[in-house]
């Protein structure tokens, strides 16, 4: 980033400043500023002094001053420089820095989104000029800094009360004159905190300078310090640029480098000998990084066999590697010729493929590992634009090649498509020649490696670099372990039960018939809607035809017939609160209250010698929700282990705990989940069979007995039409793109959506916590357990009859220590000759 800035900008002052410890005279005007901010993550300690390093080999002055933030300093910097009638750009997107942009003279630059921010910017974030942000921000708050606002006042009601008073000081006066009762009680009784949140975000222009502005001048770098600094922190590509020979290169000499914005080049290399190869290989050796983009064949078993690759190692620098094309259009003698042999590529690749010094990158890295996993090979260090794209932005846009490189490159991707073709006239990849394929396979490989250093640093500026490197990153090479491994599956019990499917559906059919008096297409809505007292008899086939088609006879198609094994895909992109979907075929699925759904279950058996193993967290989402709304009873409730759906019929419907009936815990189980997704009284009579009204009351009695909850939903939802997204435990954010849109149905929506994200997303990240360690901690043991399937709460092992209760132990201890609560996390755990029996 320094390299870049540097090497653009015309400026003639430049500097670096710096945070210093997280205390500030701010904590002497309000003790709990910043007080909800976690715990600095371990892994990033060490990083700062080498980024005051970094700014010392640049020769960039480098600023901090005890009891007072960064942001203050810039403050103080801008102001000097704007009394001398300075041209000022801040290089940051910080919403907090906005207030100090004043028309051209200062304005912003993020750097993640190549845009500058100036007066019009500030308006279409705050809804005000500049010179109002501090107002806006007083009124709305900060959760993030715990910034206190005016409690029931988002950023968006803050605007339009600061436009229509001028100010907060005049809005504060006439706080009696507001129209809305409950807006107007909180403007009143809260006046003077929205007077401290102002001095709180009010940024000291008049802050102590430690350095004159003179001391700022910009300095070119001494080659000799940057070229050592280079080295020793393994950025092989950029010291290489500055040469060895000791000269003055200067950074503006470097104008002409590849980057990330230059053309595609017309024409990618086809590398068809192992010589050229290696000389590839070196490249990657050379610049620190590799992107690559496997090309499968067509029939081979779970995608084993490689068309070809293609690699890329700056941008710009890309190629194409031929391994098993069979184009018809190419004699025998000829195919020899122009492709490598897949063993010799792989020998010469092996040294690269788990070099540590060399980042190896792509798009979906994931299926990368999954294939080379079945040649006995690894790849370490990996990472993925494609999942560093979703950790920041989630639902707002696709992630998929053809969308980031519109997004972030403003190009569009070569097609393959116009190579292979599409619909029924496609081709597979290795019916086409290597020359017909070569430049726009190469492109992929380098628009992914483009990719990655545009969008990897917005990490750090969105503050998701935790989540991506504690949770998301390394549970790339967990998963493909997973989907390598697969799981047994019984195809007899599979084509039985889809022969006993069969039979009872047409039974169904037959008396589905004789009640309508004719006979019709039940699949069809419109011939359905002529029938009259046969809809229990319907519902029943619909259930068996959906059971037949999706489960047991897809899965049979799905089994490879060489390890009687069924792998499926686990899509780590596609849910907003971050759980894994499980794809072609889909396991998280399979209904397991039903007998039928229980025998599908039985179908996945253990491998001669194990058994199955499956641990599931309980009811883990109830304990989140007691930890972050801070409800006592709920949380002395899972201490002790009383029953919690028990406690709340006792409590709600002010029954006693001993002797509860069946049915009236069932009404309080339906509650307390249907809370944790925003239920409605329709929705709850709908499911628990009584009276809207009924339903009401219950609610209304919940929230009454436990108004912590009502707090946490009122407090999230706030934060969601300020911020555009909710936070879980661990950092994640969930975007939630409709939830200030016009439409009342929509908005309510992403309002259900913005209470229960947090919860379902620190869950989610609970048991990917517990996954990333898990193999390491059972084989540290001399366990040879595997684990095979993540089924939201659960984990489902192959164990060794000899080592099950051990293992047992291990797994437990691993998934109720991945997370620390107010409340205990506990798993229950089973095993069996089945899935079935081991649930």
């Amino acid at each position: 980033m320094l390299w870049k800035i540097l090497r653009e900008t015309d400026a003639d002052h430049a500097a670096v400043i710096f945070d210093t410890a997280r205390l500030t005279f701010r904590n002497e005007i309000y003790e709990l500023y910043k007080a909800n901010r976690g715990e600095t993550p371990e892994e990033l300690i060490p990083q700062f002094p080498l980024v005051r390093e970094a700014a010392g080999a640049f020769n960039l002055a480098s600023i901090e001053l005890v009891g007072f933030e960064a942001d203050d300093l810039i403050a103080a910097y801008v102001e000097a420089a704007r009394a001398r009638g300075a041209r000022v750009t801040i290089v940051s997107a910080d919403k907090d820095l906005m207030q100090l942009v004043e028309g051209d003279s200062v304005v912003m630059y993020d750097y993640f989104k190549n845009r500058e921010i100036g007066p019009d910017q500030v308006h279409e974030r705050f809804g005000v000029g500049p010179e109002r942000v501090i107002d806006v921000q007083a009124l709305a708050g900060d959760s993030t800094d715990n910034v206190p606002g005016v409690p029931g006042i988002g950023v968006k009601t803050a605007a339009q009360l600061i436009n229509d008073y001028g100010d907060l000081d005049r809005l504060l006066e006439h706080a009696e004159e507001i129209k809305q009762p409950k807006r107007r009680q909180n403007l009143i009784e809260h006046a003077e905190m929205a007077r401290l949140s102002r001095d709180l975000v009010t940024l000291r222009r008049d802050a102590p300078l430690p350095m004159p502005l003179e001391a700022l001048v910009r300095r070119q770098p001494e080659p000799g310090a940057l070229r050592a600094f280079f080295q020793e922190n393994g950025f092989r590509s950029i010291a290489a640029r500055l040469g060895t020979d000791g000269g003055e290169a200067t950074l503006a000499e470097e104008e002409a480098e590849p980057n990330e914005t230059a053309p595609l080049p017309a024409s990618y290399p086809l590398v068809t000998d192992a010589a050229a190869l290696v000389d590839w290989v070196e490249k990657a050796r050379e610049s620190g990084v590799l992107a690559l983009e496997p090309f499968r064949s067509a029939g081979s078993p779970e995608g084993a066999g490689l068309a070809g690759v293609a690699l890329a190692t700056a941008p710009g620098e890309a190629c194409y590697v031929p391994l098993g094309h069979a184009s018809p259009d190419l004699l025998e003698a000829a195919q020899a010729s122009a492709q490598l042999d897949f063993a010799e590529a792989l020998a010469v690749l092996d040294p690269v493929l788990t070099d540590p010094g060399v980042l190896k990158l792509g798009l979906d890295i994931k299926q990368t590992l999954r294939l080379l996993s079945t040649h006995g090979r690894t790849l370490a260090p990996v990472d993925d634009a494609m999942l560093a794209s979703w950790v920041l932005d989630g639902s707002l846009h696709g992630h998929a090649l053809e969308d980031l490189t519109q997004l972030h490159l403003d190009r569009a991707a070569p097609a393959l498509a116009a190579v292979l073709g599409s619909g029924r006239n496609k081709v597979s990849v290795d019916a086409v020649s290597p020359e017909a394929l070569r430049d726009t396979a190469a492109a992929h490989a380098d628009l992914a490696l483009r990719l990655h250093s545009v969008i990897r640093p917005r990490l750090v500026a969105d503050r998701l670099t935790t989540v991506f490197e504690r949770i998301e990153r390394p549970l790339i090479a967990v998963l493909a372990r997973m989907e390598a491994a697969g799981i047994l599956v019984d195809q007899g019990e599979l084509v039985a039960l889809s022969a006993d499917f069969a039979g009872r559906i047409e039974t169904l059919e037959s008396e589905i018939h004789a009640l309508a008096g004719h006979p019709f297409t039940i699949g069809s809505p419109k011939q359905l809607g002529r029938g009259h007292d046969l809809p229990a008899r319907v519902l029943d086939w619909r259930q068996l035809t959906k059971l037949k088609s999706t489960y047991t006879d897809a899965l049979i198609e799905h089994i490879d017939p060489a390890t009687r094994r069924v792998h499926t895909t686990f899509t780590m992109t596609a849910a907003n609160t971050g759980r894994l979907s499980s794809n072609d075929p889909n396991l998280q699925n399979i209904p397991i209250r039903t007998e039928e759904g229980r025998r599908i279950r039985r179908a996945f058996v253990a491998a001669p010698g194990h058994v199955l193993l499956s641990a599931d967290y309980s009811q883990i989402e109830l304990r989140i929700l007691a930890h972050v709304a801070g409800v006592d009873s709920l949380k002395d409730a899972f201490r002790e282990g009383i029953d919690i759906h028990a406690l709340t019929a006792s409590q709600v419907f002010g029954l006693p705990l001993e002797g509860m009936d069946p049915m009236v815990r069932r009404s309080a189980k339906a509650i307390n989940f249907g809370i944790i997704y925003g239920i409605s009284p329709f929705g709850l009579a709908r499911q628990i069979g009584v009276p809207q009204a009924e339903a009401k009351g219950y609610i209304e009695a919940y929230f009454a007995r436990y108004p912590g909850i009502k707090d946490y939903m009122e407090r999230t939802k706030k934060a969601a039409h300020a911020e555009g997204f909710v936070t879980t435990l661990f950092g994640r954010k969930c975007r939630l793109p409709g939830i200030n849109d016009r439409n009342p149905a929509r908005r309510a929506f992403q309002e259900r959506a913005a209470i229960n994200a947090p919860i379902q997303g620190a869950a989610a990240d609970v048991i990917k916590r517990a996954m990333i360690p898990m193999q390491g901690a059972l084989e540290a043991c001399g366990l040879r357990a595997r684990m095979l399937l993540q089924v939201h709460d659960e984990l489902v092992f192959e164990v060794p009859e000899a080592e099950v209760d051990e293992t047992g132990d291990i797994v437990k201890r691993v998934m109720e220590g991945a997370a620390h609560l107010d409340v205990p996390l506990t798993v229950d755990v089973g095993t069996g000759a089945s899935w079935a029996d081991a649930h």
